[in-house]
Order: C-alpha cells, then sequence, then structure tokens
C-alpha cells in the first residue's frame, strides 16, 4: 500500500489563501463489520478566487464525489488526493460517501476488544494527519470549521463526541455542533463505556473506561474528578475567558498510542492511567499533571491554534508549564514542580542540546513527552478569538 502523500507548508498556505471552510456534516455507521466502517462527509465551503485545489481522504473504499450536484470520478483520487478542479468563485457544497479502515494501531479510527470479557470499544486520534482516515477534510491546523457529527453503534453502546451527545434510538447518536475547531481535534469514542457523570459550572463532566476497568476507576473517581475541578476553576481565573465547549469528558482508552490527546470536550488517556493496583503519590501525581496539561490545550490550542506543525513546540511546552504550575497551585500536588526538576528538565536539555534538524516545510512525525500528550496552549492572560490562529 502506498504512503499517503504529505501535505507541504507552502500547500497549505496556498488552500489556506484559496478556502474559507464553514462546516463538515459527518455521518459514521459502526454496524458494518469489525473491518471497516461507513463515512458520509458533507463540506461546506467558499473559495475565494476560481482555481484547482484537493481534499484528502485515504478510504478503503470511494464510493461516490458530488460537487454541487455533479458527479465527480471517483477514480481521480491519488492515493490520499481527490483532485477539485476548476472551482469558481462563490459557495460550494462537497458531499463524499466512503468505506474506511479501523486501525489497530492507533492511526484514525481504531478499534479494540476487551479479552477480559469480549466488548468492543473503537475511538479516534487525528493528530497530525490522521482525521482522512476517517472522513474526507480540508486537513491542515488553520482552516477550522463547525463539526456536525452523527453515528449509527451497535445498540448497547455509548457514543462520546466533542460535543454533548444524544441517543435517538435503535443505535442512533447526535453530537452537538462544534465551535470552530481545527480538523487534527475532532473526536469520538464508542463503545459500551462504564461512566462516571457529574456536573461542574452547570457543565456536564464525564470520566469514562472500558467496563473491565469499572472497578479501579470507581475507586479513584473522586480523585480524578476533583482534581479536574480544581484545574477547571484555576483555569478560568488564569485565563479570564470562559471554557469555550459545551461540556468535559476524559475518556481512558485501550491502546492508546500516545499519552493523552486534548480533544475539546473529549479528552483521551492511555488507559494505564486507571491504576489496577496501588501505586505510589508520585503516579498519582503524574496523572494530575497530566489532566491539568490536557485541559490547558483547551484554551491554548483548541480555542486558539497553531496555523502550522512548526509551532507544536511552543503548544507543548506550555501545556507542560500550565500543567506543573496549576497542579501545583490547585491540587494537594504541591511540590510537582520536583518531579519536573528531577525528569522533565533533563528531557527538554536534551532536546535543546541535540543538533537542529535539517529544515523541511513537511510534517514529521511526533514522538510524544513520556507519560504526557500530544497537544496544544495560549500565551497570553486572555484568549483572541475563538477561531484564531497564532
Amino acid at each position: 500500500m502506498a504512503c499517503m502523500s504529505v501535505l507541504t507548508r507552502d500547500e497549505a498556505q496556498t488552500r489556506a489563501q484559496l478556502l474559507d471552510v464553514h462546516r463538515y456534516t459527518v455521518a459514521l455507521d459502526l454496524t458494518t463489520g469489525d473491518e471497516t466502517f461507513e463515512s458520509l462527509t458533507v463540506i461546506r465551503f467558499a473559495a475565494r478566487t476560481g482555481a484547482d485545489t484537493f481534499v484528502e481522504l485515504k478510504p478503503a473504499e470511494l464510493r461516490s464525489v458530488v460537487l454541487d450536484g455533479e458527479n465527480l470520478d471517483p477514480g481521480t483520487l491519488d492515493d490520499n488526493r481527490l483532485p477539485l478542479k476548476n472551482l469558481t468563485a462563490g459557495e460550494h457544497e462537497l458531499r463524499i460517501t466512503a468505506s474506511m479502515r479501523y486501525s489497530r494501531t492507533g492511526e484514525g479510527m481504531h478499534r479494540f476488544t476487551d479479552p477480559a470479557d469480549g466488548e468492543t470499544y473503537v475511538y479516534t486520534q487525528m493528530f497530525m494527519d490522521d482525521v482522512q482516515r476517517v472522513f474526507a477534510a480540508f486537513d491542515q491546523p488553520d482552516l477550522k470549521a463547525v463539526f456536525e457529527l452523527s453515528v449509527t453503534a451497535p445498540e448497547g453502546w455509548t457514543v462520546l463526541a466533542n460535543g454533548i451527545t444524544e441517543h435517538l434510538g435503535e443505535g442512533r447518536w447526535t453530537a452537538a455542533p462544534t465551535p470552530l475547531i481545527s480538523t487534527y481535534l475532532v473526536a469520538v469514542a464508542a463503545g459500551p463505556w462504564h461512566s462516571v457523570r457529574t456536573e461542574h459550572r452547570d457543565l456536564p463532566f464525564g470520566i469514562h473506561c472500558r467496563r473491565s476497568l469499572a472497578p479501579h476507576l470507581d475507586a479513584d473517581a473522586d480523585e480524578i474528578l476533583d482534581v479536574t475541578r480544581a484545574c477547571f476553576d484555576r483555569y478560568h481565573e488564569k485565563f479570564e475567558e470562559p471554557y469555550p465547549f459545551d461540556s468535559y469528558d476524559q475518556a481512558f482508552v485501550p491502546e492508546f498510542n500516545a499519552g493523552a490527546m486534548e480533544n475539546p470536550g473529549l479528552v483521551t488517556f492511555r488507559d494505564d492511567f486507571v491504576y489496577r493496583s496501588a501505586v505510589t503519590d508520585t503516579e498519582r501525581q503524574t496523572r494530575a499533571m497530566v489532566i491539568a496539561h490536557e485541559m490547558a490545550h483547551m484554551w491554548f490550542g483548541d480555542l486558539v491554534t497553531l496555523r502550522w506543525w512548526d509551532d507544536i513546540w511552543l503548544n507543548e511546552s506550555f501545556a507542560e508549564y500550565m500543567g506543573y504550575q496549576t497542579t501545583a497551585e490547585a491540587t494537594r500536588f504541591t511540590d510537582s514542580w520536583t518531579e519536573f526538576g528531577v525528569v522533565r528538565k533533563a528531557w527538554g536539555y536534551d532536546a535543546t542540546s541535540a543538533p537542529p534538524p535539517t529544515p523541511s516545510p513537511r510534517r514529521t512525525s511526533r514522538i510524544p513527552p513520556p507519560r504526557s500528550s500530544t497537544s496544544t496552549a495560549s500565551p497570553t492572560p486572555r484568549a483572541p478569538p475563538r477561531s484564531a490562529s497564532w
């Protein structure tokens, strides 16, 4: 199988100058088998001038492409790029139906069957360019849009997403439309989750794990939620700008290929953070810091987002700083800076003392920090407008 074409920075800048993307309406059907799922995407966008461009997707099978009511040839898909030729200036609607592959290695829509009880779970990991393994997108961080998702799932499953989800019956779920967010931050997690739910500042909060880990999550639920609420309140004091999303869910997911991911409204963590046995206070402090780190990204990274991946260092560094600072200020782990000095500072010295990389306009692989996240953040006390990029 050929590798996906890599989007260059120059290509992204050209496309950003051409397009204004308004809304994605995405319907996913997770009931069609163990290997693939169905994906329908409707993208409403405007072109500022007449030009050619492309949309990205990596399907198992591309079934149909309709642009402004006219059928396009699915055979023009070249690797992961579908050309859109001779766009006119003005509004457009692109409609794409495809069959997509589940992942077993953490990219796109990951599928896992728990050997403990045979229950199956799926969840997304879209960073950096894996949204195109789930649905078609103009996949770059500065082309933000509203995302409106619906999911058909097996009976007995719960569907989580960036916004509050509603069960319509017969396995059909809808998620509230998001504010403007980047493609890589869209998230879905579906399965027979064990959930502990509460409310804070009039917003629904939840923590979720696979059913076989329910006793372990329940044992630590009070601590996890106490840390979450305390950090949430402290960030409101720091940033002044209110939390911009409609809920705050944290899902501890199996076989996660990173430490955590700052999807707005639905943060995903590796489920090693659901401790199965007695652990040290240092390990509990680490979990609290990762919770604080990912929450910092709700403002700096999700609300305000990097234009291109060469700013990921700022995104992660700021969230790391805020994570340690806020853990020390708002939770019982008041000496978290000691861990930073012992563990993280040396890791940073190693990174900064290495020879500089060869400049490249292409996206690069991201090696997540030990135990932490693949994430984003906000350097000023008050966040810029919601659609802003830095």
